[in-house]
This record gives C-alpha cells, structure tokens and sequence, in this order.
C-alpha cells in the first residue's frame, strides 16, 4: 500500500525530507554520499528545500526511495469515474504538440 502525502505548500518540504530520511535510516552523510555531494551541500537543500530545483529535489526523492506524483480535483473525479488507462485524462496528453 502506498502512503499519500500531500504536498500544498513550500513550508511542507523540509519535514517531508527529514521524515523521508529517517524513516530509511539514513543520515545527512549517507544521503550525500548517494548524490554525490558534500554533507555540506546536501544539509544546505535539507534546511532549504524550496530554494532547490526540481531536479534536484527529484534526485533527492529518487535516493529517498520516493515517488513524485501529481494530482488535480478535477481530474481525480474523472479519473474516479473513467474506466481502462487513467494516463488518458492526464494533462500532459492534451497538449497538442
């Protein structure tokens, strides 16, 4: 079963890191030996997550064993009500390249 947590502000990154870190047991050191970063600059994100780029976040999330997902109201009440691939209502597919 996969746990949900809903991310609705910028505040909410920083214990989501720590949680997400502990939770694995890992230390500061640890995770950024994974990066391949100094402890330094790893504790510099953890103490300011909203300053970093996605992709480091996801990179960050990605050691952490953390899946990044997206959801919208509207869209999870189609999603609820449609059957077969819910990929088809996602907001990516209707953009018209």
């Amino acid at each position: 079963m996969k746990n949900v947590y809903p991310l609705k502000t910028l505040n909410q990154l920083r214990p989501l890191l720590l949680g997400f870190r502990k939770a694995h047991g890992l230390t500061q050191k640890e995770v950024s030996e994974r990066l391949g970063v100094t402890q330094q600059t790893y504790a510099r994100l953890e103490a300011n997550p909203a300053s970093a780029s996605i992709e480091r976040l996801f990179k960050v999330f990605s050691v952490l064993g953390v899946e990044i997902s997206f959801s919208s109201a509207a869209l999870d009440s189609e999603n609820r009500q449609a059957e077969g691939n819910s990929d088809l209502h996602s907001p990516a597919r209707q953009e018209k390249w």
